[in-house]
């Protein structure tokens, strides 16, 4: 899999909000190991402010679940070909993908088919179903770069020697400077996620959360906060008038969710921020009827959200499908709100597994490793 282009431009690619933030991250670190690179693709505003030329918005593929996915179908096929002509007009050096693994092997797919070497950072949660797709990154990826720690031995298992460059989470979160914030134990954060689906489907049954533990306990107070991309008009269309809420804006949500005692939140990568900050998280998710069957049918794992996977144990209580209520949801934030040995458990863990997601500079190791891979295509 040789690339004959030493000159172009690099592919970047992200489709969800998680993806575009450690995307940026990424590009910063290639930039300040090589001031000259170019960088242009597929992506949000934060991959954009960090100097990526986006041509197409990361909206396009933020789909969720299968049938989700099958009702955007003719919207991917179509940029899929649009990627391919673009591919083979501007001959970039290399690609790079950002998880979203049933939009992105298409990608692999066509890059192969050009001779454009690719390398696999935020690599796909293939762990969790369809285990099989590692022979597939095996076969057509230059390096998978992964940044949870039971990866590299999964992949070890299909006969790869992937890189782990510890979680680039550790350098985005600032825990030093967010230890020292008082935490209001009055205060909730809700955090309904980045897409419309999951927004309408988890946003109502948290605020009615919010309204039965405000009939319970007046002095409560509550905030949501926006993911990027989620207009507050929206928010506001979902969340009842007479529930009090305040609205913080994504660039303070980690100060925001610091001052929470815990937060609603969506599952996603946002509940290993809420981890790494130390504050717990009630997590909560809901796909569709048949999505749900599907999922499983087929998932492998045991847990639905970052921070117990990777401590092996139900940390943040997971409500997920008819869970994912407000009748559930109230009965768990009752016992933490209620049961101070059972909550400072929990915070407990959250200190355990600050030491387990390696030290800070992932970006900048995975932004080496690139790097030095392609001088060996280009020397």
């Amino acid at each position: 899999m040789n690339a004959k282009n030493n000159s172009g431009p690099v592919w970047i690619s992200a489709g969800e909000a998680s993806g575009d933030m450690h995307g940026a991250l990424l590009v910063k670190a290639l930039k300040r190991q090589n001031a000259s690179l170019e960088l242009v693709g597929m992506g949000g505003p934060a991959m954009e402010d960090a100097g990526v030329g986006i041509q197409y918005p990361m909206q396009l593929i933020s789909l969720v679940g299968l049938t989700e996915v099958l009702g955007g179908l003719p919207r991917i096929l179509k940029l899929l070909r649009a990627l391919r002509k673009d591919f083979e007009r501007i001959r970039p050096r290399a690609i790079i993908l950002l998880d979203c693994p049933d939009f992105h092997f298409r990608v692999v797919r066509i890059a192969r088919k050009l001779g454009i070497p690719v390398y696999y950072y935020i690599s796909p949660q293939i762990w969790a179903w369809r285990s099989g797709r590692a022979n597939f990154l095996r076969d057509n990826v230059r390096k998978v770069l992964c940044i949870l720690p039971f990866e590299k031995e999964f992949y070890a298992r299909f006969g790869m020697d992937v890189d782990y460059v510890g979680n680039p989470l550790v350098d985005q979160v600032p825990t030093a400077e967010l230890d020292t914030r008082a935490v209001d134990e009055k205060h909730i954060g809700i955090l309904p996620g980045s897409r419309g689906k999951e927004v309408a489907t988890l946003l109502p049954e948290f605020a009615e959360t919010a309204r039965r533990l405000l009939e319970r306990d007046k002095d409560l107070h509550f905030t949501i906060i926006r993911a990027p991309g989620m207009g507050k008009e929206r928010l506001m269309d979902i969340w009842p008038v007479d529930v009090p809420v305040a609205f913080a804006e994504p660039e303070d949500r980690y100060t925001v969710i610091r001052s929470c005692k815990f937060v609603l939140a969506a599952s996603g990568t946002v509940s290993l921020e809420c981890a790494l900050i130390g504050t717990p998280a009630l997590i909560a998710y809901k796909l569709s009827s048949l999505s749900y069957r599907i999922a499983r049918w087929v998932v492998k794992v045991d847990f639905a959200s970052l921070p117990n996977l990777i401590l092996g144990k139900e940390v943040f209580p997971e409500h997920l499908q008819d869970m994912a209520s407000a009748d559930a949801l109230t009965r768990s934030a009752h016992i933490w709100l209620e049961n101070l040995e059972i909550f400072n458990r929990v915070k407990e863990e959250l200190e355990r597994l600050r030491t387990m997601l390696g030290e800070p500079g992932a970006p900048d190791r995975a932004a080496k490793i690139i790097l030095d891979d392609l001088e060996t295509l280009h020397p």
